[in-house]
């Protein structure tokens, strides 16, 4: 098995897809608190009311990894990113509409 064969499945492409969004909030954090904790930051995020904003923006560089192993045709991977974002967008309708 080569090894670009060894990541073109779904639990690399779910594992991505679930990761890059909390690293894209830990890289958000870094450039826009200002001195705060992390727990202080995600309790202003609580307090003004943009939790479904900041998730969203965090899973939005999923589009990109999605691009990229759809481009290099590693379409197992690309499914399980989907299916990751698919899993994000559930989870921010139902704190939008639930909560």
């Amino acid at each position: 098995m080569k090894f670009s064969e060894k990541y073109d499945n779904l639990v690399s492409g779910l594992f991505s897809g679930f990761i890059l969004p909390f690293i894209t909030g830990l890289v958000i954090f870094i450039l826009t608190a200002h001195h705060q904790s992390l727990r202080d930051y995600l309790q202003h995020i609580l307090d003004s009311g943009i939790v479904t904003h900041a998730i969203s923006l965090c899973v939005f560089p999923n589009v990109v990894i999605f691009l990229v192993f759809n481009r290099f045709d590693k379409l197992k991977a690309a499914r399980g990113v989907l299916a990751a974002t698919i899993v994000w967008a559930i989870l921010v309708f139902a704190i939008k509409f639930l909560l």
